[in-house]
């Protein structure tokens, strides 16, 4: 069986008032998770707003206390530019930042994606470019600064005995399914791999959202694109999708029942691709009302469990 958690960053964003921290490490014990996925940004636990050795201390002492785990982190690392900056010393200074944060939080996994909008690599067919973003990127040159950075990263993670994982998704470079086996090529590190959000997954590999130039999708869908990633998926994010995008110009992740995936058909090839650990995370973001939605979430993941963990 698997263990289940969910990312914190869902009681977060577009919410009635962001949901304290303790607040949250208590409900989740009341909904019998097994653990959370902590989002570092915001009013909860940040490397700045948790700065010292005690702090960090009582935030472990905390979870554990209510019988929890960290299945992972997702720092925030937004305010980085990781294609279009001319060198890597602020992504990097931020990265070991928020890293030394994870390894004294006991957190073994940790979430990167490629901080700038897909339009860096150019123009995404029937948007105009967003507000902020600068012009195209040469494809190769930023496939380079890319993976040599995050080759970087999976050897320093190593060392601290954290795992790697990236979250592709349609709101940022990147982001074709040729554009995923490409960057795991290019860092080619064991320690590197994909975050695989089940809505992200869609939007990615079959409505083919957001991506620059021609749109590029898998006749198999979602199983597809799990099975040609087999050994190389290093954490599962399990939501429905209903193939929109929100108005952060990302995926919409609706709760369970609200889109159209079958995960009938999704589980069997993830539960084959294989994950290195037993966590399954489910991810509300940018849910109103996230705990609302929470405790039917979690049900509808242990049937899940019952059936594929």
């Amino acid at each position: 069986m698997k263990r289940i958690s969910i990312g914190t960053w869902a009681f977060l964003f577009n919410q009635e008032r962001p949901i304290g921290f303790q607040e949250v490490v208590e409900g989740l014990a009341r909904l019998k998770f097994d653990g959370l996925e902590l989002g570092a940004f915001g009013e909860h636990p940040t490397p700045d707003n948790t700065p010292t050795a005690e702090a960090r201390a009582q935030v472990k002492e905390l979870v554990a206390s209510h019988g929890l785990g960290f299945s992972g982190i997702a720092a925030d690392l937004w305010g980085e530019r990781l294609i279009t900056a001319p060198d890597t010393e602020s992504y990097m200074n931020t990265f070991r930042k928020n890293l030394q944060f994870a390894q004294d939080l006991g957190i073994d996994v940790f979430r990167v994606d490629t901080t700038e909008d897909p339009w860096v690599l150019g123009p995404v067919p029937g948007e105009e470019k967003p507000e902020g973003v600068g012009g195209p990127v040469d494809y190769e040159t930023a496939l380079r600064r890319v993976c040599d950075t995050w080759r970087q990263c999976a050897q320093e993670a190593a060392d601290a005995g954290i795992r790697i994982v990236w979250e592709f998704e349609p709101g940022f470079a990147f982001n074709r399914p040729s554009d995923i086996f490409r960057v795991l090529d290019g860092v080619n590190h064991d320690n590197f791999y994909v975050m695989f959000d089940t809505c992200h997954a869609d939007n990615v590999a079959v409505h083919g959202l957001r991506h620059p130039g021609e749109r590029e999708t898998l006749p198999g869908g979602i199983p597809e694109l799990a099975r040609r990633l087999k050994g190389k998926i290093g954490r599962i994010h399990l939501i429905d999708s209903d193939g929109t995008l929100n108005e952060h110009r990302t995926s919409t992740h609706p709760p369970f029942g609200k889109g159209h995936l079958n995960f009938d058909e999704i589980m069997p090839a993830l539960v084959e691709a294989g994950c290195p650990d037993d966590w399954w995370t489910i991810d509300l973001c940018f849910w109103p009302n996230a705990w609302e939605a929470t405790e039917e979430c979690k049900q509808f993941v242990d049937q899940l469990n019952q059936k594929y963990g």
